[in-house]
């Protein structure tokens, strides 16, 4: 097999990460990152057009350098508040004599399933099989081979806002690039940082970005559910500035440098001064906690309100998973730990060397997790997620650049 290399970017509120792998007969490796900071984009999703493609030309910049050569397409990363998802089931009749179900069957029962009433101005993205039913007998993975006459499959389909979606599309057109897939970003980010085992045992990856925290939710090897939550780690600085009366920029560089959720000395202090000389007061510490605590205990609580809504609170033996920039937090496991009374850790990209420090991984997850989805073979893909959208990615493509 001759090298390939697959691009994955993840178009954020606060930054643009685009990670670089190469593929050969043997070995994946992540050969490539950048970060740089964005423009134009609010709440994962774009809201100024120019100012987004100037942010993306300048990451693909920086990721063309470490790499030594020019990045010509890549899978796109979506995300934002604006993400849905259903349940839906599709049926179809097995066509051959002697009901022996192949590929084509499969095909016909997952483009039943679409048949649903999409919310207004929302198109399908994902198609994501739960289980396939033949002639009743259910809680079949891949029914390939198998004999019946009725072939029944479950289905969770996500949608996502067509306004959001042909923004995105747009961007990425005009910084130069193709694209290849165009794929949730908390999905892809789950294929990079969960296990196969913790996906089975049942486990709730929370990714916390800057301005949105993006939920994904599995057992038994299935999609549960998936959500997007208006909150994000930026709302933790926009606290401690009003909390502590400074600016944005002071409350950043406190929140990096002391910042932490559990803080019981009431005698230490902060100086505001270390980290802008116009500053003159002294905080507590404990102050600093408190307002961390309460703004990461209401992200926490919507996440739960994502696990009670299909019985999952608290039953998930996989426990809780962390990433993300936001989750750059002493004693977020901790936290995690009591507050949903299940195993917590951090979740960091699986099964690659990357050429940064360990930590930073969380920033990366889920750039990484899309450059992954580009290297699995669409064979592989299509038994379990087809991407609707990518199909009309290339009409849409020779449609811009006329």
């Amino acid at each position: 097999m001759k090298e390939r290399y697959y691009t994955g970017i993840d178009i954020g509120t606060y930054s643009i990460k685009i990670a670089v792998i190469k593929k050969d007969e043997e070995t994946s490796q992540v050969i490539g990152i950048a970060e740089e900071l964005s423009e134009g984009v609010s709440k994962g999703a774009i809201v100024n057009i120019d100012s987004a493609v100037s942010s993306l030309s300048k990451a693909l910049e920086s990721a063309e350098r470490m790499v030594g050569f020019p990045i010509t397409n890549a899978t796109i990363g979506i995300s934002g508040p604006n993400i849905k998802i259903q349940k839906s089931k599709g049926i179809a009749a097995v066509s051959r004599s002697n009901s022996e179900i192949r590929e084509d069957d499969v095909d016909r029962a997952l483009e039943a399933s679409q048949a649903v009433s999409s919310p207004v101005n929302y198109e399908i993205l994902h198609v994501i099989p739960v289980e396939f039913i033949v002639d009743g007998h259910g809680h079949i993975k891949d029914p390939v081979g198998m004999i019946g006459i009725r072939l029944e499959v479950v289905t969770q389909i996500i949608h996502a806002l067509s306004g959001d979606v042909k923004n995105l599309t747009n961007t990425v057109y005009r910084s130069g690039l193709d694209i290849d897939d165009l794929v949730l970003g908390i999905l892809a980010c789950s294929d990079s940082v969960l296990t196969n085992r913790q996906k089975e045992l049942g486990s709730c990856l929370i990714n916390i970005g800057a301005a949105t925290t993006s939920v994904i939710v599995f057992e038994e090897g299935d999609l549960l559910d998936a959500a997007v939550i208006p909150i994000g780690s930026a709302h933790i600085t926009s606290d401690l500035a009003i909390g502590l009366r400074t600016s944005v920029e002071v409350a950043e560089r406190v929140k990096k440098a002391v910042g932490r959720i559990y803080g019981n000395n009431k005698k230490e202090t902060v100086n505001l001064a270390d980290f802008d000389p116009e500053e003159e007061q002294k905080v507590p510490l404990h102050q600093i906690c408190e307002i961390i605590e309460a703004r990461v205990e209401e992200i926490f609580d919507h996440v739960n309100k994502v696990l009670s809504k299909i019985g999952r609170a608290g039953r998930l033996p996989g426990g809780v998973v962390i990433t993300g920039g936001g989750a750059h937090m002493p004693d977020i496991v901790e936290y995690a730990r009591n507050h949903f009374k299940l195993p917590a850790t951090f979740g960091y990209p699986q099964g690659f060397d990357i050429p940064i420090e360990k930590d930073r991984g969380l920033n990366f997850s889920t750039a990484i997790g899309l450059a992954k989805w580009a290297t699995e073979e669409v064979s592989d893909r299509g038994k379990n997620i087809k991407s609707s959208v990518s199909n009309v990615l290339n009409k849409i493509f020779s449609i811009f650049k006329s």
